[in-house]
């Protein structure tokens, strides 16, 4: 099988997909979590059995909380997130889901900053234990949203002067900073790819973004630019061992390492699938954004970044041969 051969179809596909993904994006967006929007995060426990997520909706119902979304917490507790912030709400919550008489039993304040409030119950009878409650106000959610965003900016940067660098010494017959470019190019594909499955998952199931998928996303670009790297390494090795066209050079240089590249991919993705299934619901808005992303970051070292360096390639040679 001649993988470089069909090099015009993977591009093909992988863009067509890519430019599905932003469109969706753009017409969709995503749904932001209370990281990026604002709102209140609370996580409490049951000293007995929990009850079902319908009947804790049930019991807040009065209240109409905005976003409310209620997420299992190891065997016995719930992590609620919800818009509203303000100890006035947060109160209220405690009162609907311990009832009247226990909502202020115990109760202990700490003040970590002006838009984070952490809060314990220590009463050990209570039904129900409230173990953290964390209030974020907008304006902190923007400053989140604008950080997270500078930090992929400035990862893909690294990313193009780190290959570039590296690979200097190999500058025939394609520079050394195309391989950063094609590696940057390969990792705007497994970004968007990403990005615009969770923008699915967020209009359909509702799944939301926070900082925990942003740390997911950067997690993805350093393996994908390390596979990307393994089949660009084994290029520059071969272009010193052999003669030929580079087309060829490449193509041996992809058949190399796919063994390792597959290997890797389905070692991770094994563990990744454990913690999905045995992790409970607490990890979920890490792992998997990671068991989507890493497979795209492997996908597109042999099929996105290899093929873009012959196409560079060739694009040159046709041009020098027009100029001469």
């Amino acid at each position: 099988m001649k993988i470089i051969k069909y090099r015009n179809y993977y591009l093909a596909v992988s863009g067509i997909l890519t430019l599905i993904a932003i469109l969706l994006w753009i017409m969709w967006g995503l749904n932001l979590g209370i990281d990026f929007t604002g709102g209140s995060l609370l996580e409490i426990e049951y000293s007995q059995d929990r009850p079902s997520v319908s009947e804790v909706q049930s019991q807040l119902a009065d209240l109409q909380l905005k976003g409310l979304r209620i997420q299992a917490a190891g065997e016995k507790g719930y992590i609620l997130r919800f818009q509203d912030t303000g100890e006035e709400i947060h109160q209220e919550v405690m009162s609907k889901l311990k009832g009247e008489q226990t909502a202020d039993s115990g109760l202990k304040i700490e003040t970590t900053g002006a838009a984070k409030i952490d809060v314990v119950t220590d009463s050990a009878s209570a039904q129900v234990i409230e173990k953290k409650f964390e209030s974020i106000g907008p304006s902190i959610g923007t400053e989140l949203k604008t950080k997270a965003l500078y930090a992929i900016i400035f990862v893909v940067i690294s990313i193009i002067a780190y290959i570039a660098i590296s690979f200097r010494k190999v500058s025939y017959p394609v520079s050394s900073w195309k391989y950063g470019v094609a590696a940057v190019i390969a990792l705007i594909h497994d970004i968007f790819m990403t990005v615009g499955i969770f923008v699915i998952l967020g209009k359909f199931l509702n799944f939301e973004i926070n900082t925990p998928f942003v740390a997911a996303l950067l997690t993805i670009l350093g393996y994908s630019v390390n596979d990307t790297i393994v089949v660009f390494d084994r290029i520059r090795e071969n272009l010193h061992k052999y003669e030929g066209e580079f087309e060829e050079i490449v193509e041996k240089s992809i058949w190399e390492t796919m063994a390792r590249s597959i290997n890797t991919i389905v070692t991770v993705e094994l563990a990744l699938l454990a913690l999905l299934i045995f992790g409970g619901g607490v990890i979920n808005d890490f792992v998997m954004p990671l068991l989507i992303g890493i497979f795209f970051g492997g996908y597109s070292s042999i099929f996105i970044a290899s093929q873009a360096i012959v196409v560079w390639q060739k694009l040159d040679w046709v041009l020098k041969k027009s100029e001469s």
